[in-house]
């Protein structure tokens, strides 16, 4: 009998088509780039095969479309020991995520959802004994928000600690942000959920007055600062020279999911995130550049 699913990451499926090129055009501008490079991405399939990677017990629960890159993310997915029991197979074409990288490891990418706007309610409905069996439920928002918020209200029925990354930003019910334990987001989204800038240490403690039980925010390089009602504690990250950030983000969230399910607290599972985060933007891509435990950086 398998080992049930301490980690569910309910979220997106993309393939990442990814051109490296000097810089960014600015506007009307066209500049040259690489080969475009096609490999398995989107934020909830990328925050599952992580944590599935580092050996935690992992369902993910999304949709993808009945064509090659559908067909190359179950592969991935699969490979990473992820239950991909729940992906739905709808008459959509499997989402896309469009990436540029600089030279300096930075990206910028635009997401055509495609099948990610058809995980409904009712997939979550279907999936619910497995939720059931689980000790961390992963969100982000590249899915429908209603979905979200579902999902997140059947989480506390269950007992099921619930993560949220607000990536992409966008509001979220108070009664949602409420059960987050915690919430993830990097500078710039805790800025925007604020509504103004400040200091990493700052925008955690400003951001538990929005009403998450606790708040993890990413500082890059630098590492990520961990807050609650106890403390605020900043967790620093190894150093390394990035070739490509592309999905670092989501290594962090499904290694301190997998961390959190293994009963570790916040901070700790933080420290060990980090390190895989660091791991993940010396590789290329996001699925591909995901370590086992025994290549995470100490």
């Amino acid at each position: 009998m398998s080992t049930p699913a301490r980690v569910v990451v309910i979220g997106s499926a993309n393939a990442d088509l990814v051109v490296a090129l000097n810089r960014r055009p600015g506007p009307g501008e066209t500049v040259m780039g690489s080969d475009l490079v096609v490999s398995p991405g989107g934020k909830g399939a990328n925050q599952a095969v992580a944590a599935g990677r580092l050996g935690a017990p992992v369902a993910f629960l999304g949709a993808v479309g009945a064509d090659e890159h559908g067909a190359l993310l179950l592969d991935s997915l699969r490979g990473a020991g992820v239950d991909v029991t729940h992906v739905a197979r709808p008459d959509r074409p499997t989402g896309n995520a469009y990436i540029m990288v600089t030279p300096d490891g930075e990206n910028s990418i635009v997401v055509s959802p495609g099948a990610n706007s058809a995980v409904f309610e009712s997939d979550v409905d279907s999936a619910r004994p497995v939720l059931a069996e689980a000790a961390v439920l992963v969100l982000s928002l590249e899915i429908p928000l209603s979905t979200v918020a579902y999902a997140v209200a059947a989480a506390v029925e269950l007992g099921v600690r619930p993560v949220l990354n607000l990536s992409p930003t966008a509001e979220l019910p108070a009664e949602v942000l409420a059960a987050l334990d915690p919430l993830v987001v990097n500078e710039h989204e805790a800025a925007w959920l604020l509504g103004s800038e400040g200091e990493p240490e700052d925008l955690a403690v400003r951001l538990l007055d929005v009403g998450p039980r606790s708040v993890v925010v990413t500082i890059g390089a630098k590492g990520a600062v961990v807050a609650d009602r106890d403390g605020v504690t900043t967790v620093a990250s190894p150093q390394v020279k990035p070739v490509d950030t592309t999905g670092a983000g989501d290594a962090f969230t499904g290694a301190l999911a997998g961390r959190l399910a293994a009963g570790e607290d916040l901070v700790e599972a933080a420290r060990f995130a980090v390190r895989v985060a660091a791991t993940s933007v010396t590789r290329h891509g996001a699925q591909p550049s995901y370590p086992r435990a025994d290549e995470v950086i100490r």
